[in-house]
């Protein structure tokens, strides 16, 4: 990658490729339950087998908790309807307590200070508040969501709390890096995603150097439909720009080895057990 470029300390863990955990790692629990992906248990389980990084979702609950969890509702995880939003954090936490247990956003990067957190924003009324816990965390979190919108509300609300820090003189924003750092890291939406496909399909360098401006890592899947979109000539856009490149979500052996030969700087995965195997830890 280009060296003009300073890297976010978000992406200096360890080597290429970059083993990402999606959604922690789940399996059976001594109780005979599955565990429920993006619990604490999860968590706990990517950590055990090496993995350092995270890409967990979050949502707000009724009484303004964030907390780590990928769908509305709760039918698919717990068998309840109800939604997120329509549950206290107590009620949702009894809810996940057989199945691998509830954890907030701030509560994991604090129980995990070794952990670098990709954290989804999935709920508009999550972004403000999620990006507020982040700021306290810049180094160890990126920030991404479909939605540009909410990805700059939340890289906003995150850059609002490091500069009050700063000012306050903490200046120690739970990492290792020597410096205090201005915001977490970031990955584009939908929207900023066709742009840079668009500008790399149709584009030169400066068209594409603008489409890639401000974001530390392209997190993107290998077609969207019928369209390629993980190909050479995005790589090596990405890579003119100091972008990484991580897709999602891939689980076979040869897939991930395919992608990593192309360039690509990290696979999201459900079996980071398999990953690691295959790729070895990045």
């Amino acid at each position: 990658m280009n060296g003009a470029y300073m890297t976010h300390p978000f992406l200096t863990r360890g080597g290429l490729p970059r083993v990402f955990a999606h959604r922690g790692l789940v399996g059976r629990m001594p109780n005979g339950n599955e565990m429920a992906d993006n619990s604490r248990m999860s968590i706990a389980a990517a950590q055990a087998i090496g993995v350092r990084y995270l890409e967990i979702d979050v949502h707000l609950t009724r009484d303004g908790v964030v907390v780590i969890c990928h769908d509305d509702d709760l039918q698919r995880i717990a068998g309840d309807p109800r939604l997120v939003a329509d549950l206290s954090f107590a009620e949702f936490k009894e809810l996940l307590a057989d199945r691998g247990g509830l954890i907030s956003l701030r509560d994991a990067l604090e129980a995990f200070p070794e952990m670098h957190f990709n954290v989804d924003i999935k709920s508009a009324s999550a972004a403000t508040p999620a990006g507020e816990i982040a700021g306290e965390f810049c180094d160890r979190v990126l920030i991404t969501s479909f939605s540009d919108a909410r990805r700059q509300e939340a890289l906003e609300a995150a850059a609002r709390v490091a500069r009050e820090l700063r000012s306050n003189s903490k200046t120690a924003l739970s990492g290792s890096s020597q410096q205090p750092v201005h915001r977490p890291a970031s990955s584009p939406g939908y929207g900023g995603i066709l742009r840079i496909v668009l500008a790399t399909k149709f584009g030169g360098k400066r068209a594409q150097a603008k489409a890639l401006a401000g974001f530390d890592a392209l997190q993107i899947p290998v077609k969207q439909g019928p369209v390629r979109v993980v190909t050479p000539k995005l790589i090596a856009a990405a890579h003119r720009s100091g972008v990484e490149v991580h897709v999602w979500t891939i689980n076979d052996p040869a897939e991930m080895r395919a992608l990593v030969e192309l360039g690509v700087d990290g696979i999201i995965t459900d079996r980071a057990d398999v990953a690691v195997e295959t790729l070895g830890l990045g």
